[in-house]
């Protein structure tokens, strides 16, 4: 329901799925509890949702969380893929009126991200864009990232009509009740997860609203080092989404451990079983 002036301003919950990031972590946290407090009136709670980390990622998260009460964490031994820990995290939707996300690099910043939090009562989730006109880089990807960037663009398209110009920029925020009604139907755990939770919002009828964003690439990411490889594990996983919403979803099944083995041997988290149950 859109707020009022005379209402409180909506409590946020930011969750930061994090693997092997002890190099630039803290300072994306310091820096984002830091401008909430002076910028945001509202309750807000940012949690670290770590996924298989072999560094020190969560000994910098506990030594930033003792400075910022408002810093808490999930730590999940096993690698669950950066879509298994925001599917994870998004059991957490009912401890707040909007729940977002942002990559723990720092390409998004705490202003950039606020301000989609700003536009949170026009629609039931907001989501930046960094292909969209008024749209700030202030560091472009490589060309390599780019084409393959437009190209799983175009797929992810082809297949679901969305009609967004930019589902993977990881900048989102959803309402409460969104999540609750979607969660259930969040199966890719891998960087696809982003087309799953669209698609999942728009089929369930609601509103995405997409804007312009100020952005950063980040240099060293894992999705730069490995591109070939994860862009092959998000085109199965789209077009998996798309049998799970066709009349052949009933080739799953019998397509489960040849699909297991396929996500195994591309080092990828494994699609969630269909037929989970969500704990909340």
């Amino acid at each position: 329901m859109p707020s009022t002036p005379s209402q409180a301003p909506h409590s946020v919950l930011l969750l930061v799925p994090a693997y092997n990031e002890e190099e630039r972590i803290g300072p994306m946290l310091r820096e984002y509890a830091t401008h909430f407090r002076a910028h945001y009136a509202g309750p807000f709670r940012l949690v670290v949702v770590l996924n298989g980390c072999r560094d020190g990622t969560l000994g910098v998260v506990q030594q930033v969380a003792r400075e910022f009460p408002e810093i808490s964490w999930l730590d999940f031994p096993g690698r669950i893929g950066k879509g298994g820990a925001l599917i994870e995290g998004l059991k957490l939707a009912p401890e707040a009126d909007l729940i977002g996300y942002v990559d723990a690099d720092g390409a998004t910043g705490p202003a950039a991200f606020l301000s989609l939090v700003s536009r949170a009562d026009e629609a039931d989730c907001v989501i930046g864009s960094r292909w969209l006109p008024g749209s700030v880089l202030h560091e472009s990807q490589t060309w390599v990232r780019r084409r393959f960037s437009r190209v799983f663009h175009a797929v992810v398209e082809a297949l679901f009509w969305m009609n967004l110009a930019d589902t993977q920029c990881p900048a989102k925020v959803i309402h409460r009740t969104a999540v609750m009604a979607v969660h259930d139907a969040l199966q890719i755990a891998d960087l696809a997860f982003d087309v799953n939770l669209l698609y999942a919002l728009k089929h369930h009828g609601f509103q995405v609203l997409e804007v312009p964003i100020e952005w950063t690439d980040k240099m060293g990411s894992t999705v730069t080092r490995n591109l070939l490889r994860s862009s092959l594990v998000m085109f199965l996983s789209v077009v998996r989404l798309r049998l799970v919403y066709s009349p052949f979803r009933w080739l799953l099944q019998p397509l489960r451990p040849l699909e297991t083995w396929l996500y195994g041997r591309l080092k990828a988290p494994p699609p969630l079983s269909g037929d989970r149950q969500t704990t909340r």
